[in-house]
This record gives structure tokens, C-alpha cells and sequence, in this order.
């Protein structure tokens, strides 16, 4: 083994830190704005009808191609990568839960409306949970479009991160740590996917029952 190849090893796990907590703060916050804003344009429809055009704008547009304003706009910090990840996960999450809560049997909210469930407790107790498999896909979704784009993120004004690190192979041709840091991301979206699996088939463990 050669002495770069040691020196990549033996920083590994700070480049997975640092980019495991970008990806946390970015897909976590625009995991919260996703389901707040999908849950309410899925319910209202005046919300709706004013949020769907300006995201049917933006979404299509590549999220690289807004790379180079993230960083002048919130500079080569944190908050350009997190801001990064947060504005590329979050459309694609609040277009996947806004549909699983209009897919939201009718049939189920006018059995609670009859039992006199109110508008809180239909939400609470009827909507999330019949809308919760649509929600854990959008999750499944939102984070692995999250270690996407950590790459392009970390490609510029990064000083740590599997991006840098790949970056870094590239740019001295280090084609085993380039590939090493592709595998590193593979592996965490799997367990991640994996995860977010084993708590849906929890959580749904009724439904294989009654099959």
C-alpha cells in the first residue's frame, strides 16, 4: 500500500463524518419543510394551486446548474453544501408526499368524520398514517438524491468530505480512491435504504397479516 493510499485510508472516517452531517442537516431540514408543505398543499387546495406552478417551474431545472449561486450566494461554508442538499431533496420529497396524502382513501375520512374525529385527529390518526408508505418512499428518495449531490457539493470550497475525496483522486489521478469514495457512498445509502426499510415493514407488519 502507498503512502497517499494510507494517508486516504486514515482520513476516511473525518470525510465521512463531515459529509454525513452535511447530508443530515440539508436532507433533514428539507425532509421537515417537504412534509409540513406537502401535507398542506395536499389538504388546501388554495395552497396548492398557488404552490404548483412555482414548483413545476424549478423542479426540472438541473440542481448543478444552481451550484455556482449557492456559493455566492451562502459562500464557500457550510451553509452553501447544506443549503445545496436541502433545495435538490426537497422537491422531489414534496412531490412524492403531496401525492401519497391525495392518494388518502376517501372512504377512510368520511368513516372518522361519522365517528366524530376532527380535523386534527383526522390528520393525526387517519391521513399520516394511510399516507406514511408514500412518505417512507419519499424519504428513501429525498436521502439518496442527498449522497448524489454531497459529491457536487464537495467538489468546490471543501477542505473534508467523501466529495473532496474524490475530487482529490481525481485531480492527482488516484483511481482507488476515487472509487473507494464512490463505494463509501454506496454503502451508506444502502444501509440507510435499508434501514428506512426495516422500519417500514415494522410499522406495517399488520398489513402481511391480513394478506
Amino acid at each position: 500500500m502507498t503512502r497517499t493510499r494510507a494517508l486516504a485510508l486514515l482520513g476516511l472516517p473525518r470525510h465521512v463524518g463531515t459529509s454525513l452531517a452535511r447530508v443530515g442537516v440539508g436532507f433533514g431540514l428539507a425532509a421537515l419543510g417537504a412534509l409540513a408543505l406537502g401535507l398542506l398543499a395536499a389538504l388546501c387546495v388554495p395552497v396548492r394551486l398557488m404552490l404548483e406552478p412555482v414548483i413545476e417551474l424549478v423542479r426540472p431545472i438541473p440542481p448543478l446548474a444552481f451550484l455556482p449561486m449557492f456559493l455566492v450566494w451562502f459562500g464557500l461554508g457550510e451553509g452553501s453544501k447544506v443549503a445545496f442538499i436541502g433545495y435538490t431533496t426537497f422537491f422531489p420529497m414534496f412531490v412524492a408526499i403531496a401525492a401519497a396524502v391525495l392518494r388518502v382513501d376517501v372512504t377512510l375520512l368520511r368513516a372518522a368524520a361519522s365517528l366524530g374525529a376532527g380535523h386534527v385527529d383526522l390528520i393525526r390518526r387517519v391521513i399520516v398514517p394511510a399516507a406514511l408508505p408514500g412518505i417512507i418512499v419519499a424519504l428513501r428518495l429525498g436521502f439518496a438524491l442527498a449522497l448524489f449531490v454531497i459529491v457536487g457539493a464537495e467538489f468546490m470550497g471543501a477542505d473534508a468530505g467523501l466529495g473532496h475525496l474524490i475530487m482529490e483522486g481525481r485531480t492527482f489521478f488516484l483511481p482507488a480512491q476515487i472509487v473507494m469514495g464512490a463505494l463509501v457512498l454506496g454503502l451508506l445509502g444502502s444501509i440507510v435504504n435499508a434501514s428506512l426499510l426495516a422500519a417500514e415493514r415494522r410499522l406495517f407488519r399488520w398489513r402481511e397479516q391480513t394478506i
